[in-house]
């Protein structure tokens, strides 16, 4: 089969051949038909710090997919051959206290698709059983290819108390354009949309933002509280990881409120604690992956029933060999989500 990997220590990835995945009793295989690309494939590609601390080549990439179920082993029996399908890419161990106690996400032993095991940027992937999910009629592929970037902004938007209130998200890339449509879709009074692109904050607007604010030119902080009568946001979702974001997410949050922290800073941030955070009462949450498997019904649900369109964050359709264009959109911010088409170029 066709595979885009990660062979060596180094820049690049290669297209190559591998052997088709062998599926232990518990798992199932699964012809992939489409897989988003992540920020993390592009970290490995450029081998930057994190990469090279982290991934061990050779590892075919990849933990974003849908596709039909081909092969199940001989101790699976809730899932069938032909079942259309995406997956956690987070493989946990199931019997720790974190994982027995419903906390499944924090699971120190995580196994990450893609990173840890041979992922879906290839014609065929296996997975453990556990981890498949079904995709209903009605779902595009090419958006139960995105479960998995979806799933992070549902856990980062729908464990704040959202209906009614007024959420602002630093950070438009997909999974901030995400949460801007689930914010909506929850019942937000308002919705806030800062990010320094302008063609980000035009696709916030289709997700359903009713304010954009670009931090370039506009004051922030004085912009939200003239929307919030100068009280604040009730939960800010902070998707970007820069430092100044963060500090914002703190300065606009009102008194009480929430802050829901998803985007990953590269060192250390200096922050204000006592002035911007514990005399403001503030709740921080920290939000890792997809809560397992919570998250994945949630979205599943909210897809299936028309309450969530993500249409607009899919800026990009290519095949399997044109890997390279959709990781040089993604870095030059361009893009939005970018979809691989394999087995299926339609």
């Amino acid at each position: 089969m066709k595979a885009i990997a990660k062979e060596r220590p180094g820049p690049g990835l290669e297209l190559v051949e591998r052997p088709v995945p062998k599926i232990r009793p518990d798992e199932v295989l699964i012809e992939v038909k489409r897989a988003g690309i992540c920020g993390t494939d592009l970290h490995i590609y450029k081998w930057d710090e994190w990469a090279q601390s982290r991934v061990r080549p050779p590892v075919v990439l990849g933990h974003e997919f849908a596709g039909v179920v081909a092969e199940v082993g001989a101790l699976v029996d809730r899932v069938s051959v032909g079942d259309v399908v995406s997956a956690e890419g987070h493989i946990i161990c199931g019997v720790c206290e974190h994982c027995r106690a419903g906390e499944g996400h924090v699971c120190r032993d995580t196994i990450l698709l893609g990173i840890d095991r041979d992922g879906a940027f290839a014609d065929y992937v296996a997975v453990p059983a556990t981890n498949v999910i079904s995709v209903p009629p009605g779902i595009p592929l090419d958006h139960a290819a995105v479960f998995d970037p979806l799933g992070n902004a549902f856990h980062a938007v729908l464990t704040a108390d959202i209906p009614g209130r007024i959420v602002a998200i630093l950070g438009c890339g997909p999974i901030g354009l995400f949460a801007v449509g689930i914010a909506r879709a929850a019942g937000a009074s308002s919705v806030i949309a800062i990010e320094v692109l302008d063609h980000r904050l035009k696709m916030a607007e289709e997700m359903g933002a009713d304010i954009l604010l670009n931090p370039t030119r506009d004051d922030v902080e004085a912009s939200v509280r003239e929307a919030t009568r100068g009280y604040g946001a009730d939960v800010v979702c902070e998707m970007s990881g820069h430092p100044d974001a963060i500090r914002t997410a703190l300065r606009i949050c009102r008194n009480a409120g929430r802050i829901q922290q998803l985007g990953l800073p590269r060192g250390d941030v200096c922050l204000n604690l006592a002035d911007d955070f514990v005399f403001k009462g503030i709740t921080l949450y920290g939000v890792v992956g997809r809560r397992i498997y919570e998250t994945w019904l949630q979205m599943r649900e909210f897809v299936a029933r028309g309450l969530l369109d993500i249409t607009p964050v899919i800026t990009h359709r290519l095949s399997l060999d044109r890997f390279e264009e959709g990781l040089e959109a993604i870095e030059s911010g361009e893009a939005g989500k970018v979809i691989l088409c394999i087995n299926d170029d339609s």
